[in-house]
């Protein structure tokens, strides 16, 4: 068994926040660039990439709203980001499944922050539909928070299960 002292830091991980803010900031860049806004470009039959621009949350939360939601949540997101990486820090070393989900979490929410504090409005492109209903557009940022999430998700069943099991 190896010496937890020698393990390794969870926050070694942090490499894959980096990795998610600089693709998908490249990825924004690419698309401001290369698209005109609202007018998709078709790639697959359920997919276009249509450049949109998003001043509210998630599936444009608040994005009606006159402007307020822009520095709410850069708080909240900044708020965020502090407290992943405070858990991070937390958790035992050696940690591998969490440490990655939080990091792509970290990674997503500043990338997604960079844009409010830029542009005042997040950077969508990705447009996923079937027929005539539309998934609301995304970023790369927005998929490493998914994924993350779902990670997350993925972690809680597990130890469900473990706990079960000792039972």
């Amino acid at each position: 068994m190896s010496d937890v002292s020698n393990a390794r830091s969870p926050l070694v991980w942090l490499w894959l926040a980096l990795l998610a803010i600089v693709l998908d900031q490249a990825t924004k860049i690419a698309a401001e660039s290369l698209l005109n806004y609202a007018q998709p470009v078709y790639i697959l039959p359920v997919l276009d990439f249509t450049l949109l621009y998003n001043p509210g949350a998630a599936f444009s939360f608040l994005a009606d709203q006159e402007g307020w939601q822009r520095w709410f949540f850069t708080l909240v997101s900044a708020a965020v980001s502090i407290m992943l990486i405070v858990w991070l820090r937390k958790l035992p070393r050696g940690s591998v499944w969490l440490p990655i989900a939080l990091t792509l979490i970290l990674g997503g929410a500043l990338g997604n922050l960079i844009d409010r504090i830029l542009y005042g409005h997040v950077v969508d492109f990705i447009s996923f539909h079937w027929n005539n209903s539309y998934f609301p557009a995304f970023n790369i940022a927005d998929s490493a928070i998914t994924l993350g999430a779902t990670m997350m998700v993925l972690d809680v069943i597990r130890e469900m299960k473990d706990e079960r099991a000792k039972a």
